[in-house]
């Protein structure tokens, strides 16, 4: 789980890419719950990684990157299917029933599923006391938001839709984690550089991978037989485009390369900011209801992420020259 070091790493490239996963990735959310008020779920998933992957190969194309080893395309498509097809799948076709703040939210807990499945970091994990607690504090978030949900309902029809949804939600946080993992190892294990693919043209394949399969599900279920593009509303298309360009090129490109040159734990970070960007835009552009257990259950969450990955944040190279820096002021302030 090593990262690549700052030396060997553009500094301004890592700062913009943070920007990206930071405040991009967070308004995806708001931009999928607006899309929908034109696109059903699967349709809506089916164009925007299809439109995406193309793009980002014909830019590979044009660039002369290599575009296909049958080991790291393999490891590209396992990773699309977990992170864009079952946690997107989940993630878009809950926010036609849940705010897209509550959507975020839920998506940030994913901490809680990485402190729980990566195995090599099992005995860091538990020997710790502040992750313990952060675990624990997390699914108290978690609960938090399963009642806000069950509070706001008009009926039981309602509540039972609600809890559907969150339980998706659940679900395809687990499979992101499992997708982030399972990409952050076996980039490890590719020690052959001559094997490995550059970062945008892994992204393409787990994109066609997704859109493939969101392409069979809306085959199948009618989405497709149903979709009338002369339907759409500019705001519909304008959505799609962002989702496209800035959340599916930019934003997720962009998360892929930090968790392969980037400390996992320093990664995460992007939790404390996703979940309120997206409440922020669901508060002012939208009409969903932000309730006060819901402002109470993000605090939860954000504290847990933060007790989480203390044990990493303390030994961090940052914080400790940020400490030492601190001292030597202290030092000179008292002579």
């Amino acid at each position: 789980m090593g990262a690549v070091s700052t030396n060997s790493t553009n500094k301004s490239t890592v700062i913009a890419a943070y920007i990206v996963v930071y405040f991009v990735w967070g308004s995806t959310f708001f931009f999928i719950h607006k899309a929908l008020s034109d696109f059903t779920p699967f349709v809506l998933g089916t164009l925007r990684f299809f439109i995406a992957s193309l793009i980002l190969l014909t830019y590979c194309k044009m660039k002369g990157y290599k575009l296909f080893n049958k080991k790291v395309v393999k490891q590209a498509c396992i990773t699309g299917f977990l992170l864009l097809f079952i946690d997107m799948g989940a993630l878009i076709w809950a926010e036609q029933h849940v705010s897209s703040g509550i959507a975020a939210i839920m998506a940030a807990a994913a901490a809680l599923w990485f402190v729980i499945l990566d195995k090599p970091q099992w005995r860091n994990n538990f020997s710790s006391i502040p992750t313990v607690l952060g675990l624990l504090l997390g699914f108290v978030g978690v609960i938090m938001l399963f009642a806000e949900q069950i509070n706001i309902a008009s009926d039981e029809s309602q509540r039972l839709l609600n809890i559907f949804c969150m339980v998706l939600l659940i679900l395809g946080s687990i499979a992101w984690t499992a997708g982030s993992l399972y990409s952050k190892y076996s980039k490890d294990k590719n020690t052959d550089e001559g094997e490995d693919l550059h970062v945008m043209v892994k992204t393409s394949w787990q994109m066609i991978t997704a859109g493939v399969l969101f392409c069979l599900v809306a085959v199948l279920n009618g989405e497709f037989a149903a979709f009338d593009p002369v339907e759409i509303s500019m705001s519909g298309w304008f959505s799609l485009g962002y989702l496209i360009t800035f959340g599916s090129i930019l934003a997720f490109g962009s998360y892929i390369w930090l968790i392969q040159n980037r400390p996992v734990v320093e990664v995460s970070t992007y939790a404390y900011v996703n979940p309120v960007v997206a409440v922020a835009l669901s508060y002012f552009f939208t009409d969903d209801i932000i309730t006060s257990l819901q402002i109470g259950g993000l605090a939860v969450v954000l504290l847990s992420v933060g007790l989480m990955n203390w044990d990493l944040y303390k030994n961090s190279k940052f914080v400790k020259a940020f400490s030492k820096k601190t001292k030597e002021k202290t030092a000179v302030v008292k002579n």
